[in-house]
């Protein structure tokens, strides 16, 4: 049997595209990671880290965390973001490896 892009496949896959995407942005990877490597942060260290104005920092949080990447917590003024799912320092991993890859020829790339 021919595997096929029924409605409940493609569903699935527009969801993964979904975080995907939401991913695909330098500054979004770099919080992302960050937030890998600290467990939380605030918004404001997050702005002075990125270098940029609070609000494309917060559109930038409100897009990870609207795809279920990030989750936040108000304390006082401050809002801290932490990844919801630490797995995801997995898929940089993989990203990483393709990297190392191209332009291999003796590469692995199953690893």
């Amino acid at each position: 049997m021919v595997p096929s892009m029924n409605p409940e496949v493609r569903a699935k896959y527009e969801s993964r595209a979904r975080i995907i995407k939401a991913m695909a942005h330098p500054t979004r990877l770099f919080i992302v990671d960050e937030l890998a490597k600290s467990n939380e942060r605030c918004v404001c260290e997050l702005t002075q880290m990125i270098g940029a104005d609070m609000s494309t920092v917060s559109r930038h949080l409100a897009t990870l965390k609207g795809v279920g990447i990030l989750e936040d917590e108000r304390r006082g003024a401050q809002v801290y973001y932490r990844l919801r799912v630490n797995y995801i320092v997995n898929f940089f991993r993989c990203v990483e490896s393709v990297l190392q890859c191209n332009g291999n020829s003796d590469c692995d790339p199953v690893v």
